[in-house]
C-alpha cells in the first residue's frame, strides 16, 4: 500500500486555525479536502476486524473540541493574552509602576503627538511644546497645532486656532500647558486655550486677584517692538516675553510659580524659562540663576566633560552664560566656550551627558519636560536627561542647523527649515489615566497581576478541595460527615463583606504590596475550595463502586493509594473543567476586590484598581478610555476562559455531545 505524505506540523496548525476562525468550508477551499487514509481490512474468522479504526478517548475529545469554532478562537485569545501579560513586560524596559506625569494626564488614545503637519515640514521657523500638544510656526507666519488639543473636560481645544490668528502674519508663538500665545509681526498679541488663571487675557478674575499677575498693558495693547523681542516663553499657567534690552514681561498664576513676584518689573534679565514650580532667569550679574529662592540654583552639579564645582562663580571662572534652558526639575546653562552645566535642586550625578569630539562644542540647547537636546558646531545633535519615552535617544542627524524640543519630543531642522528627523513620544495607544500613566502599559502589567492571582488561588482551591473531596467520598462515614460540615461552614462565609471587614482591620497594619498580594491569593484559595470538594466527593462516590476499585481493595492496596492513584486519574477531566471555570471566577473576584479597595493598591496596577480609579462620573463621561479598554479586555478574557471550560465539559460528556 502506498504511504501518504504526512502534513507538516505548521500546515496542520494553520489548518486548525482556519477551521476554528472561518469554518470547515474555508479550510477545504484554501487547503483542499483531507485525504482519508484507507486502512487495510484484516479478517478474523471471516469477520472484518476494525479495531485499528477505534479512536482513543483523548483523540475523540480533541477532535470534538476542534470542531467548536468559538472554543478554538477562545483558546487562541487566551494564549495570546497569557503571552502578552507574562512576556511583554520583559520588553517594556522604560515602564515602572510608579511613573506618572502631570502634564500628560487624562489624554485620549492617539499616536499623533509627533506628527508635524505636512504643510509645515519643509518650512519650519519654530516649534514649541509644554504638554500634550505642540505649536509650530512657518517662515511665512502661519500657525499650526498638532497632538492632543483638548484641555481636560473644559470643552476647549487649542487646535481651534482663532480666525484672526489664521489671517495674521505671526512672528512668535509659545505653548503652555493649556494655552498658546502668539505675537504678530505688527506687535499684536494673541492667546487661546484656557484663560482660567489669566494665561493670556485680563478679566474679572484677574482684576485685583493677588494670586494672579495680569497681562502687562504694553502687551495687551500691542505696543511691543517685535524687532527687539528676544524670547517668548510659556509654562504651566504662566507666560513671559523677554526684550533684548533685558526688560521682562511676565504674568499668570502666582500660585503655580510662587517666585514670580521677584521677576515682575525686572529690566536686567538676559534669559528666562519655567520649571514646573519655579521661574528661572539669568541676570546681568552672571553669578547665579535667579529664582527668588536664594542658593537653590547656585551650585553647578555636572558639566559635559564630567567636571564638578561647588560654587557657581568658581565654576564660571570668568566665563559667561549664554543661555539657560529649564526642564520641569532642573536647569541647563550653555557657556560661551560651548561648555554645558546642569544645576538644580536634586542630584544630577546619574545624568548621562554626551561626550564631544576634539574641536567640537555646543552652539545651542533646548529643553523638554525632562530632557535636553543640544546642537554642536559640526551639525551633530545630542539628547540627554530623562528618557522614559525615548526622548533622549537622538538618531544620527547630520547637517542640522536648528533644534527644537517639545515636552517629550525633539526636532532637527536644516538651514532651509526642512524637518530632518524627530524622536520621542508618539502618543498613547489606550490614552492615559488621571495621573498621566500609560494605560496600555498598565493593562499589560495589571493583567499579569490579575491572572497570577487567579491562577494561584485556583491551585490552592484544587489542592485543598480535591484532597478533602477524595477523603470524604472514599472513606465515608463520620469522616465524610465531618469534612462536609467544614465545607459548609466555609461556603457560608460571605466573601465580599468578609474582605471589606478584613481590609478595614488591616488598614492600620503596615504591609508591602507583595504581602497584600500573597494574602489575597491565600484568602481566595482558602475560601474557594468547597466547590472542588463537593464535585470531587460526588465523582468519588460513583467511582468507588467500580470494578477496578474493588479489585484494588481485594489485592490489599492501601485506601489512600486507591484514592489518589486509581480514582483521581479517572475523575481528572471533571476537575479540569471546573478548574478552568474557577480560574475565570477568581480573576473576576480579584478584580472586584481591587475595585472595592481591598486588593492591589495604586501604583501597582491590576485590572480591578484601574477600573476603580475610573469609576467616577467625570471619567465615565469625559474620559471613556480610562475604563473601556480595561473592562473590555477583562470581559473578553473571562468569556473566552468560560467558553473553553464549557466546551471541555461538553466534549468530555458523550451524552451532552450527542444531544447537541
Amino acid at each position: 500500500m502506498e504511504k501518504k505524505k504526512k502534513e507538516n506540523i505548521f500546515r496542520k496548525l494553520l489548518r486548525w486555525f482556519v477551521r476554528g476562525f472561518f469554518g470547515l468550508k474555508y479550510e477545504e477551499k484554501w487547503f483542499g479536502k483531507r485525504e482519508k487514509v484507507q486502512k487495510e481490512i484484516v479478517y478474523k474468522n471471516g469477520v472484518p476486524d476494525d479495531s485499528e479504526l477505534i479512536v482513543s478517548p483523548g483523540r475523540q475529545i480533541f477532535n470534538r473540541f476542534m470542531e467548536r469554532k468559538f472554543a478554538v478562537i477562545s483558546v487562541v485569545v487566551v494564549l495570546i493574552m497569557f503571552a502578552v501579560v507574562f512576556i511583554m513586560p520583559h520588553f517594556m524596559t522604560k515602564y515602572y509602576d510608579a511613573f506618572t506625569e502631570t502634564t500628560q494626564k487624562d489624554l485620549p488614545p492617539t499616536l499623533s503627538l509627533m506628527r508635524v503637519p505636512k504643510e509645515l515640514k519643509n518650512n519650519i521657523k519654530m516649534i514649541d511644546s509644554y504638554g500634550s500638544f505642540s505649536v509650530g510656526l512657518s517662515k511665512d507666519g502661519k500657525v499650526y497645532v498638532w497632538g492632543i488639543g483638548k484641555i481636560g473636560a473644559t470643552g476647549l481645544n487649542v487646535k481651534d486656532i482663532p480666525e484672526e490668528v489664521q489671517n495674521a502674519k505671526i512672528a512668535y508663538v509659545a505653548a503652555g500647558q493649556d494655552h498658546v500665545i502668539a505675537i504678530g509681526e505688527d506687535g499684536k498679541f494673541y492667546g487661546w486655550g484656557s484663560n482660567r488663571f489669566g494665561q493670556f487675557a485680563n478679566d474679572e478674575k484677574t482684576e485685583g486677584n493677588p494670586n494672579l499677575e495680569p497681562v502687562p498693558d504694553v502687551v495687551v495693547n500691542g505696543e511691543l517692538d517685535v524687532a527687539h523681542i528676544k524670547k517668548v516663553a510659556a509654562g504651566f499657567q504662566a507666560s513671559a516675553i523677554l526684550m533684548d534690552d533685558g526688560t521682562l514681561y511676565i504674568w499668570g498664576n502666582k500660585q503655580a510659580y510662587a517666585n514670580m513676584d521677584s521677576f515682575v518689573g525686572r529690566d536686567n534679565i538676559l534669559d528666562i524659562d519655567f520649571t514646573l514650580n519655579n521661574v528661572v532667569g539669568l541676570d546681568t550679574r552672571q553669578t547665579s540663576v535667579v529664582t527668588g529662592k536664594k542658593g537653590l540654583y547656585d551650585m553647578a552639579r555636572t558639566t559635559i566633560n564630567g567636571t564638578k564645582a561647588v560654587k557657581m562663580k568658581d565654576f564660571l571662572n570668568g566665563r559667561k552664560i549664554v543661555e539657560i534652558r529649564a526642564t520641569t526639575i532642573n536647569v541647563c546653562m550653555l557657556l560661551d566656550d560651548g561648555t554645558v552645566a546642569l544645576t538644580g535642586d536634586f542630584q544630577l550625578d546619574n545624568v548621562e551627558v554626551p561626550t564631544l569630539a576634539e574641536g567640537e562644542y555646543l552652539i545651542d540647547i533646548e529643553a523638554g519636560a525632562y530632557h535636553y537636546t543640544a546642537l554642536s558646531n559640526l551639525g551633530h545633535v545630542y539628547s540627554f536627561g530623562g528618557d522614559h519615552y525615548y526622548q533622549a535617544e537622538a538618531p544620527a542627524v547630520n547637517g542640522a542647523k536648528k533644534i527644537f524640543a517639545g515636552a517629550f519630543q525633539s526636532y532637527a531642522i536644516d538651514e532651509n527649515g526642512k524637518l530632518l528627523d524627530n524622536w520621542g513620544l508618539k502618543g498613547y495607544l489606550f490614552g492615559t489615566d488621571d495621573r498621566g500613566a500609560n494605560i496600555a502599559e498598565r493593562v499589560v502589567a495589571g493583567g499579569r497581576i490579575t491572572m497570577t492571582v487567579g491562577a494561584i488561588a485556583v491551585i490552592i482551591e484544587i489542592i485543598i478541595g480535591v484532597s478533602i473531596g477524595l477523603m470524604a467520598g472514599f472513606l465515608g462515614g463520620w469522616v465524610d460527615i465531618f469534612l462536609m460540615r467544614v465545607a459548609e461552614v466555609f461556603s457560608s462565609i460571605p466573601l465580599y463583606p468578609f474582605m471589606l471587614i478584613l481590609s478595614s482591620l488591616l488598614a492600620q497594619v503596615s504591609m508591602t504590596t507583595d504581602q497584600r498580594l500573597y494574602m489575597i491569593m491565600v484568602i481566595l484559595g482558602v475560601l474557594g475550595w468547597p466547590g472542588f470538594a463537593y464535585i470531587t466527593r460526588a465523582q468519588v462516590l460513583v467511582a468507588r463502586e467500580s470494578e477496578y476499585v474493588t479489585a484494588a481493595q481485594a489485592m490489599g492496596v492501601k485506601e489512600t493509594r486507591i484514592a489518589f492513584k486509581h480514582i483521581l486519574p479517572n475523575i481528572i477531566s471533571v476537575i479540569l473543567v471546573n478548574m478552568t471555570l474557577s480560574f475565570a471566577a477568581s480573576m473576576q473576584t480579584e478584580t472586584s476586590l481591587s475595585f472595592l479597595g481591598f486588593g492591589v493598591n495604586y501604583p501597582q496596577p491590576s485590572w480591578g484598581n484601574m477600573l476603580s480609579r475610573a469609576s467616577n462620573a467625570t471619567a465615565a463621561i469625559n474620559f471613556w478610555w480610562q475604563w473601556v479598554f480595561t473592562s473590555a479586555i477583562l470581559i473578553f478574557t473571562t468569556i473566552c476562559i468560560n467558553t473553553i471550560g464549557d466546551t471541555l465539559r461538553d466534549v468530555m460528556d458523550p451524552k451532552s455531545t450527542n444531544d447537541k
